[in-house]
């Protein structure tokens, strides 16, 4: 056992240029060497979680339970012959209180359930009038440049006593999980996106729209609710929107009223304040999944049968051009990152978004992302722009995250000459309406060509075209595999290969169908054969779901 007398206070860790407490607070005080921790939590923290249970310790305030380790430590320092100075005293005491309390807190932690995303005591109003009265008197004694420097957990580290002293000033008796929440929603205000923060830790929520101050919903599992948890006015609001948009470089105020930006992990955000947005600032979430989202993992949730799986996997690999089509919140670009797993790592890949939000996982990917135009109204880059100077990047496969404009000419021509393979979304509600709208947007963007020669550059272009849908039981299915085949006068001519029947609303909720296999054999089989995946395709076409 390490000799407690032969450690002192004085004891430290090498410096580093990481602002510490002192800088944080201006009020330094000597740090209890790391051997001498080490000793408290070796022969310690096994005497005080035997006298103190979890319970007691979730239920304390922390001057209570200050009060009874340091009995605990004063008994141990005696029965050992040990002795110790005040501040390592303290400091030790300080160092078993958040071992204790956050081991009790971690094992206290459950998976969200539908109304658990609403957490941290957001609906407590204990919690919130003490985070309101904590929060103006911290601001006076930290230092915010430097706080802002810090990592999360490190600025954690630092508040807390800060944060418990301002409390017992205050007179207010929280225990140590009701503490812990206060921090974390001071943190989620400092340095993070307020009380939209526990909503983006819940793995169940999809998309966060934030109607005004007052009105939060989110998507679970496919479904929207009203969330508890809210803004505690407009400039609250206002405040987060900057900093989210200012992360990624852009900004918003009335000169710029709309922008769209994404979050640290991935998610897209697209943000309108006042004048436009009438009452108080509005926030679109479109969050995405930390779980890679594969063909195989949507037949195993229902979303797609395995022949479907099958199917779909073999035309990636084959370098088939697939426009994936559906509507808002569909999963258009879920699946299109599912597709794109297929892509050989071989094959140089550039992705153009308005933001980036795919996520392929080869090693050879290439990301461009349009820019909006400076204050002077210069400086713009479109979708048009880049997918012009990506043709120029000698790319195998280009993916563009949404055609909705005159870029859609720009990709069928990147489709007509070389770069198969290459992939995309459009908003159609069917196959049929999504070659009518690609025809539009030719239309709109002033490229007039005669109809046959139009319809004849998209079938050429386009092999394949997949239909997505969110259906109202909240899941996600596809519905149409649809095959372009070539030109007959002037009408483009398409075959189902699977198509989506419902059938039933059964007892709990849910829809009932099936994916039906029309029978028709596909026009690509040719293709496979040459790319050796025609025995994939032929089983596939063989499943019976």
């Amino acid at each position: 056992m390490t000799d407690i007398n032969s450690l002192t206070s004085s004891e430290k860790s090498p410096s580093t240029n990481k602002p510490d407490a002192a800088a944080l607070i201006g009020n330094p005080r000597p740090k209890t060497s790391e051997a001498l921790l080490e000793v408290a939590r070796k022969h310690i923290i096994p005497i005080v979680k035997k006298r103190i249970s979890e319970e007691e310790i979730k239920n304390s305030t922390r001057g209570m339970l200050a009060r009874r380790i340091a009995v605990i430590l004063n008994e141990w320092l005696s029965a050992t012959g040990q002795e110790l100075n005040l501040i390592d005293q303290r400091n030790i005491i300080t160092f078993l209180i958040k071992e204790t309390a956050e081991q009790s807190l971690k094992k206290d932690v459950t998976t969200p359930d539908s109304t658990a995303a609403d957490a941290k005591g957001v609906s407590n109003d204990i919690i919130i009038n003490a985070k309101s009265k904590v929060q103006a008197l911290l601001l006076n004694r930290i230092d915010t440049v430097v706080a802002a420097t810090l990592p999360r957990k490190e600025l954690e580290e630092q508040l807390r006593d800060v944060v418990a002293s301002i409390l017992a000033e205050q007179r207010m008796q929280l225990n140590y999980k009701e503490q812990a929440e206060v921090l974390s929603l001071l943190l989620d205000d400092m340095i993070g996106l307020g009380p939209l923060e526990p909503l983006l830790n819940d793995p169940a929520v999809t998309d966060i729209l934030v109607n005004g101050p007052k009105q939060i919903y989110v998507e679970r599992f496919g479904k929207l609710e009203l969330s508890t948890i809210n803004f505690r006015d407009n400039q609250h609001l206002l405040n987060i929107a900057t900093r989210i948009v200012s992360q990624v470089g852009r900004r918003i105020d009335e000169s710029s009223p709309m922008v769209d930006a994404r979050l640290l992990d991935g998610s897209r955000v697209n943000i309108i304040i006042p004048p436009l947005a009438i009452d108080g600032a509005s926030m679109s979430i479109r969050r995405f999944s930390n779980r890679g989202i594969t063909l195989e993992k949507m037949a195993e949730q229902g979303n797609i049968s395995h022949a479907m799986a099958g199917v779909l996997s073999v035309a990636g690999t084959c370098r088939l051009n697939i426009l994936v089509s559906g509507g808002t919140g569909s999963g258009k670009t879920t699946l299109l990152n599912a597709l794109s797993q297929k892509i050989g790592e071989d094959e140089r890949t550039i992705t153009v978004e308005d933001s980036a939000e795919l996520r392929l996982q080869q090693p050879h990917v290439v990301r461009l992302e349009t820019r909006p135009a400076n204050l002077e109204g210069e400086g713009e880059v479109t979708i048009r722009d880049l997918v012009k100077n990506a043709l120029r990047m000698r790319p195998e496969r280009i993916i563009i995250g949404e055609c909705r404009g005159s870029e859609i000419i720009d990709m069928l021509q990147a489709m007509n000459t070389g770069h198969d393979g290459s992939m995309s979304t459009i908003h159609a509600n069917t196959p049929r309406m999504a070659l009518t709208r690609i025809e539009n947007m030719l239309n709109m963007a002033g490229f007039s060509m005669p109809e046959k020669v139009t319809r004849s550059m998209i079938s050429g272009a386009v092999h394949l075209i997949v239909q997505i849908a969110r259906m109202r039981d909240g899941i996600r299915r596809i519905t149409h595999i649809t095959e372009i085949v070539g030109m007959e006068e002037n009408t483009i001519i398409t075959q189902d290969l699977f198509v989506f029947k419902f059938i039933a609303e059964g007892p709990d909720g849910k829809l009932q169908g099936e994916f039906v296999h029309t029978g028709i054999h596909p026009s690509f089989a040719s293709k496979a054969k040459y790319f050796g995946v025609e025995k994939e395709l032929m089983h596939a076409m063989s499943l019976r779901n």
